[in-house]
């Protein structure tokens, strides 16, 4: 009996403790909040802004939602040709991210130097900005076609991954510090995925 008594008193515990937050996924600013339950008790309500620039703003999408507290992050990813900016705030009270992410900031240099690569010659320098503090080196294969990127990127966007699932996202990654680290030559223990990251932010599930 008090084995029953102990399982319940776990099970409504867990439940009391699950989040109700807003969510909705919009383009350009335009999203319609619903109202859902976080599955777990170990989720936050959250808010997202991720803004890709390629010049000028490309894409700009704003969510919420629930989310883990290693997915509420304030990074960004730059190759040079185009910048990916994750701003986010998180809360823990019942309906509290009624109001989106901020619109990231002006990114600065910060004095880290990175290479980039300019069509297949990757000996450009690249200044990197904001929290951008390690260098990254990516392969992607695009319609038969391995196009290799390099440059910036902030360290949460570092997390190592398995081989195995970088592997699966057809993506070969690597992070690595200190000022022009990202040459040919470099090397890297730490893979991730950079794609995984971006569509689990942008979801917030």
């Amino acid at each position: 009996m008090h084995l029953l008594t102990l399982i319940c008193g776990i099970v409504l515990l867990s439940k009391a403790h699950t989040l109700r937050c807003y969510e909705c996924v919009g383009l350009s600013g335009t999203c319609q909040d619903k109202t859902i339950e976080c599955p777990s008790s170990s989720q936050q309500c959250a808010a997202l802004h991720l803004t890709i620039y390629a010049g000028s703003i490309l894409t700009e999408v704003k969510t919420k939602g629930c989310a883990l507290a290693q997915e509420c992050v304030n990074a960004s990813i730059n190759n040079g040709i185009s910048k990916t900016i994750i701003t986010s705030e998180c809360c823990n009270s019942e309906l509290c991210n009624d109001q989106f992410a901020p619109v990231p900031s002006k990114s600065i240099a910060n004095g880290k130097k990175c290479f980039q690569c300019n069509g297949k010659d990757c000996t450009a320098t690249l200044n990197c900005e904001g929290t951008e503090d390690h260098c990254i080196s990516t392969k992607v294969t695009t319609r038969g076609e391995s196009i290799t990127l390099k440059g910036c990127a902030s360290k949460v966007m570092c997390a190592p991954e398995s081989t195995t699932m970088a592997g699966a996202a057809g993506t070969e990654i690597s992070c690595c510090q200190g000022n022009y680290c990202n040459s040919a030559s470099s090397t890297s223990a730490g893979l991730l995925l950079l794609v995984t990251p971006l569509v689990s932010l942008v979801a917030l599930s």
